[in-house]
């Protein structure tokens, strides 16, 4: 080898860029070198290219694993989906080398896409993007589950060009444009993208590194499966194991405390069970604390704290407590590498536990939900399915019906509008109300399957708040079980609650029939106590005097209504009218006119030409104390009935 060609083994070794390579050659033809020379030289040229570029592909392949392997941490660490997909998101733009990469989820009840995390974006109108099914590259994509790529997106008659996605494509300044689906199963829930503001080709293996992200993404939004996280975990212990066999002489304590930890993880042991264990083979103390002072950050590296060494323990950078090893002042890497592991190791059985937790929940609503839906199961199985809870369906139980209040507590109607105002509201993509809504609601649901699980009972989410099937002690009666749910849901959420008790139910295994009727009247206890202006509260139908007698028979409720005020109701839905609101503001104002019109906002002579009219409706003597009693309870009812069918 001469030393011409030599240049070019050196040029490899630095990395030189590939205009340095025609140097040698261009020195030995200055220095008048012969044409077999030049051939030479022109020919180790050209290897040592082929060598640069194989390395170079090399390199861009092991960064492409490396940045799906970081995704993948990602999905097993973080429990915010928002920070998974923004991390998807730059990753594809960085890999990827374009100055846009974005991602969109499919709506299905609006039939259409909409822009979700943007990465490099400008435009303010492409970041709001929505793109009907079938719409521009990104609503082909979502609808035939197959990539697009256009080097020239304008130019591309492939795609349906709609003005509003034209000109949010235009407002960034896009022109090639490269979008892969987001696939769980056979369902497309969205569309992952990278772009240019130049034309640009993508080559084959862009698309499917894009594709690869586009992957990891949709399992992000499907939740990572614990266990896989465990076997995964498992696995990593595996391969740790592995790498200190080949490159240290301690391969049986690694071994050794592998099987250990591995050992806990299958027979359900706990965090003391791997303490033990750590304690044992490092020969010190290990024990788990909630909390260190002295902790190190969420990165999992074992730390020397004076005489003690601290390893953190969490997971999505939620702080769970730490390992702390005492009595070994020196570590080597092997025992370090130990300690980390078995910090790892507690926080996926902290996560197992509390995913066990939620399980428990979840199954405690499913059996309460088949007790109001199908009370025709075997009460064998009931029972079977009680017990493994701890309940005992066999004493008398009391339905609970349960709901958080917010600033519009005590007028059911006006929360139903609410309600009906935030669902539209999110149907156009800010949501802030349903999801503030749902996650009171889930709150709800966790504090009350909470109370539940402490008293042998059952709970589930239902009809936008909570139901508790919880035994009756000796002791108790359903006007103070009521009071004390509402005052213990309440505390628990630091929120107002109100609560509604039924009536007892006898043994509900031998017939759970009664425990949807209770439901109901447990229901409507809770919308009474709210038109009362008692919400927060808890009690039964006892406690609401002759109302109460009627949530808990509602007997011929309806019929009443018809007959004391049905002809001014009637005439409202005729006419457009407000009579049963002035009846109703009337008898609140003390039978006052003048405040009656305050109440209302209306001049006085309204007030007195509804009543007028009212009168010829109901007769001369409606305002006489007896008759004006009833209409007072007819109006209540009434009220209660309209918030219900809303």
């Amino acid at each position: 080898m001469s030393h011409d060609q030599a240049d070019y083994l050196e040029l490899l070794a630095r990395g030189a860029a590939a205009e340095a390579y025609e140097r040698p050659t261009l020195l030995a033809r200055a220095s008048g070198a012969g044409p077999e020379t030049l051939a030479a030289l022109e020919h180790a040229k050209q290897l040592a290219l082929r060598v640069r570029a194989e390395l170079e592909g090399r390199r861009r392949r092991e960064a492409e694993l490396s940045a799906l392997f970081e995704t993948a941490h990602d999905l097993a660490g973080l429990r915010d989906l928002d920070a998974v997909l923004r991390a998807i998101v730059q990753r594809a733009r960085s890999l990827l080398g374009t100055e846009v990469a974005y991602l969109s989820l499919n709506d299905p009840s609006a039939g259409d896409t909409y822009m979700r995390v943007t990465e490099g974006s400008v435009s303010a109108r492409f970041q709001q993007l929505r793109l009907g099914m079938g719409e521009g590259l990104g609503g082909l994509v979502a609808q035939t589950a197959r990539p697009y790529v256009t080097d020239s997106y304008f130019d591309d008659p492939r795609f349906e060009h709609t003005r509003t996605i034209d000109t949010a494509v235009r407002d960034e300044g896009l022109v090639a444009i490269l979008g892969v689906p987001l696939m769980l199963g056979s369902q497309v829930i969205g569309v992952l993208f990278a772009a240019d503001r130049r034309e640009r080709v993508f080559e084959r293996g862009q698309v499917a590194l894009l594709a690869s992200f586009a992957a990891h993404a949709a399992v992000a939004i499907d939740t990572a499966n614990l266990l896989a996280e465990t076997r995964s975990a498992l696995a990593e212990l595996e391969k740790a194991n592995e790498i200190i066999r080949d490159h240290s002489g301690v391969i049986e304590r690694a071994s050794d405390i592998h099987d250990r930890l591995t050992e806990v993880v299958l027979r359900g042991g706990g965090v003391d069970d791997v303490a033990a264990a750590l304690s044992e083979v490092l020969d010190g103390t290990v024990r788990f604390t909630d909390s260190h002072p002295d902790a190190p950050g969420a990165d999992g590296r074992a730390i020397r704290r004076g005489q003690e060494w601290v390893a953190a323990v969490s997971a999505g950078g939620e702080d769970l407590g730490a390992l702390v090893l005492r009595g070994h002042a020196d570590l080597d890497p092997v025992d370090r590498r130990t300690l980390e592991r078995g910090a790892m190791v507690t926080s996926l059985l902290l996560l197992a536990r509390r995913s066990a937790h939620e399980a428990e929940q979840r199954v405690r609503g499913e059996l309460l939900d088949d007790l109001l839906d199908a009370p025709d199961r075997d009460p064998r199985l009931l029972r079977e399915r009680a017990a493994r809870l701890g309940a005992d369906l066999d004493v008398p139980h009391l339905v609970l019906a349960a709901r958080m209040e917010g600033p519009d507590a005590g007028a059911p109607e006006q929360e139903s509008a609410g309600r009906g105002a935030a669902g539209r509201v999110g149907g156009r993509g800010t949501g802030t109300s349903v999801e503030r809504e749902s996650a009171d609601r889930q709150r709800l649901w966790a504090a009350a399957s909470h109370l539940a699980a402490t008293r042998s009972g059952l709970a589930a989410a239902r009809d936008g708040g909570a139901v508790l099937l919880l035994p009756l002690g000796p002791d108790d009666d359903a006007s103070a079980l009521a009071r004390r749910t509402a005052r213990q849901l309440g505390g628990a959420l630091r929120e107002s609650v109100t609560v509604g008790a039924s009536a007892p139910v006898a043994g509900p295994a031998d017939d759970p029939g009664p425990i949807a009727g209770a439901y109901d009247q447990a229901r409507r206890c809770l919308d009474a106590l709210r038109l009362l202006g008692r919400a927060g509260q808890g009690a039964a139908a006892q406690d609401l005097g002759f109302l109460g007698l009627l949530l808990a028979d509602p007997g011929d409720i309806d019929g009443f209504v018809g007959r004391t005020m049905g002809e001014v109701v009637a005439y409202d839905r005729r006419r457009g009218t407000d009579l049963v609101r002035t009846m109703d503001a009337y008898f609140a104002s003390g039978m006052s006119p003048a405040r009656t019109k305050d109440a209302l906002h209306v001049h006085v002579n309204t007030v007195a030409q509804r009543l007028e009219r009212i009168g010829r409706l109901l007769g001369p003597d409606w305002q006489s104390p007896g008759r004006a009693l009833e209409i007072q309870l007819a109006l209540r009812l009434h009220a209660m009935s309209e918030a219900v069918a809303r």
